[in-house]
This record gives C-alpha cells, sequence and structure tokens, in this order.
C-alpha cells in the first residue's frame, strides 16, 4: 500500500488517504496497459504514478494515471481512481477542476461499481460519453493501441 499524500484545491492543501490494495491493483493494471500502448508514440507520455501536476497557483492535483502531450507540454488525460473513503474529492471537487482547465479527456475509474465513466471536453465543459461495465471496452482514439475490457481491468 503506497501512503497518504497531498493535493492543493482551491489553495488549501488536502491530504489524501492511502489507496488500499485493490485500488493499487487496477492502478497498476491501467499503468501497465498505457505505458505498453504509448511506447512508441514521442506526442504522448505517461508520467509516473500520482505525479503532482500544477494547474494554476491554487491548485495541484495528483491523479492516478496522467498523460501528457509532449508538444506543448500539458495535460491531455487523467484518470482518477474513485475510493469509497473519499470519493467526493475525486467525483465532484476534481471533476470540476479539470473542466475548468478544460481537460481533454478525464476516466473517472470506480471499483465500488466496477466501471469507467469516460469524459470528454467540449465547448459546454466536459461531456459523459460513455459509462462503460461488464464486457465494455475502454479505449482512447488517440492511444489506438490502449484497450482494456471492464472485466480484464476489474479482476481480483
Amino acid at each position: 500500500m503506497t501512503a497518504p499524500y497531498s493535493e492543493l484545491i482551491q489553495g488549501a492543501t488536502q491530504l489524501r488517504l492511502a489507496p488500499g490494495p485493490r485500488h493499487e491493483q487496477i492502478c497498476a493494471r491501467l499503468h501497465d496497459l498505457m505505458r505498453a500502448s504509448v511506447a512508441n508514440m514521442p506526442a504522448i507520455r505517461l508520467l509516473p504514478l500520482r505525479t503532482r501536476i500544477i494547474l494554476d497557483a491554487q491548485t495541484a492535483l495528483c491523479p492516478d494515471l496522467t498523460l501528457v502531450a509532449t508538444a506543448a507540454d500539458k495535460l491531455w488525460l487523467a484518470a482518477e481512481i474513485v475510493s469509497a473513503e473519499d470519493h467526493h474529492p475525486d467525483t465532484v471537487v476534481k471533476k470540476q477542476i479539470y473542466e475548468e482547465h478544460r481537460l481533454p479527456r478525464l476516466w473517472m475509474v470506480d471499483p465500488r461499481y466496477n466501471n469507467v465513466e469516460v469524459y470528454h471536453c467540449s465547448a459546454y465543459g466536459l461531456v459523459l460519453k460513455s459509462i462503460l461495465a461488464g464486457s465494455d471496452l475502454l479505449t482512447e482514439k488517440v492511444v489506438p493501441e490502449f484497450q482494456v475490457s471492464m472485466t480484464d481491468l476489474f479482476k481480483a
């Protein structure tokens, strides 16, 4: 299990609980699959697990998975694995922050329900494109080699 970590939200430091074993197992799967998928893609860089991303002077977040567009060195995709103990920061607060910063892609991975909500940035903010569950495949057009079924992502 990893240690607790902190994020800066609206200028206040927020201590986040250490993720549990299932959270870390899912996170490791996502990282392993994404690392292999972007290995030959110089335009996209996968950052290490929970790298601190400074969005502005009042905001620094630590997504569970982070892809950066290398040309602009800009956050392109964040994945947040929701923990039952502190789901409000991920599902409400951080989603709003990502929307305000016009994040192109957001994945909300929820082990409580074995599903993934996929959001895309639009002129109107983050738009829910799909809720994946069961045998659905999580894919990303910009990373064509990446795909994982919900069954494989959430397996014990």
